[in-house]
């Protein structure tokens, strides 16, 4: 069966961009696209309260009485992005589905059978984050495949490198995926993404591995410079131990790796503004406190001015 690279739409305009990422991504990988909008049916006394702020009667119409997207606007906005991926990305095959439920659990379950699933994230005005709500945390937790959060905004989507004047933006080389690491806890399938990710968009791929001084260097040794030193190589070692066999395998992609003190979310954020993907891993944990989303990758999500993905590891 051959997989297809997914978009959930509702339309909003950060749905929007990532239905263009996953346009391009699905170019890219040689795929079918689909979008998909998953209406959820509002009970009966919630249905007839009416919304607040400023609506226009047009508002009302287009949402229906559940406060969803009916049939008739779903088609609408289904037609519309279908004809502007078409003619964006000529030749890609494009489907287009809708299914009713709660949004989470049936975009999960849509990605089992997926490449990777692409959603929208809103930006925060002023802070430069991501407002990551129920939905798509719940679908970044549980979800086995990767998961990509998009902004909305050209900065977000189109990440290629600033070309001359009057050359388009998306004729330039991409800018680098960048991929975050552990050195003591990899994963092979995250790397293999980070770095096919890298091949096929023709760009380098830059390793991040953040990292901090034991406590007792920090509360007792803090003047010992030669121990610092030596900690520094030690980690600058085990990141290129890691990498030689991956740059073996992808001889024509360009490896830059950097073990840097300090915050590895911090230095993933700061790395996402010069940055065309941001590749994290999350562990899939069984608990009976439910899934969950490390600290790091957390934090990545919420402020990263690039794409992000997540790529689910053991």
């Amino acid at each position: 069966m051959v997989r297809t690279v997914v978009a959930g739409i509702d339309g909003s305009s950060e749905s929007l961009a990532a239905a263009e990422w996953a346009a391009r991504e699905a170019k890219l990988r040689g795929l079918p696209l689909k979008l998909v909008h998953v209406w959820e049916p509002v009970p009966e006394p919630t249905a007839q309260v009416p919304s607040r702020g400023t609506e226009t009667s047009q508002d009302r119409s287009d949402q229906g009485e559940t406060g969803a997207l009916p049939a008739e606007g779903w088609r609408r906005t289904a037609r519309q992005v279908v004809e502007g991926v078409r003619l964006r990305q000529p030749g890609l095959d494009v489907t287009v589905q809708q299914l009713s439920g709660r949004p989470a659990e049936a975009l999960t379950k849509v990605a089992e059978d997926a490449e990777l699933l692409a959603l929208g994230s809103r930006g925060l005005s002023g802070l430069g984050g991501f407002v990551m709500g129920s939905v798509g945390l719940s679908v970044v937790a549980h979800v086995q495949r990767p998961v990509v959060l998009v902004r909305a905004g050209k900065q977000a989507v189109d990440k290629h490198e600033p070309g001359e004047i009057g050359i388009p933006p998306a004729a330039t080389r991409y800018r680098p995926v960048v991929l975050g690491i552990d050195v003591g806890d990899t994963d092979d399938a995250v790397l293999a993404f980070a770095f096919r990710e890298a091949g096929r968009r023709a760009t380098a791929l830059r390793v991040v591995h953040g990292w901090n001084l034991p406590p007792y260097y920090v509360y007792g040794a803090s003047a010992d410079l030669e121990l610092r030193d030596k900690i520094v190589q030690q980690q600058s070692a085990a990141l290129a131990e890691i990498l030689r066999p991956w740059q073996q395998g992808y001889p024509t992609v360009e490896v830059v790796g950097e073990s840097r003190f300090g915050s590895p979310a911090n230095h993933l954020v700061d790395a996402s503004d010069h940055a065309s993907l941001i590749v994290v891993g999350r562990r899939v944990r069984r608990s009976p406190i439910g899934a969950h989303i490390g600290p790091v990758t957390h934090a990545v999500l919420h402020h990263s001015t690039a794409p992000v993905a997540v790529v689910a590891h053991s």
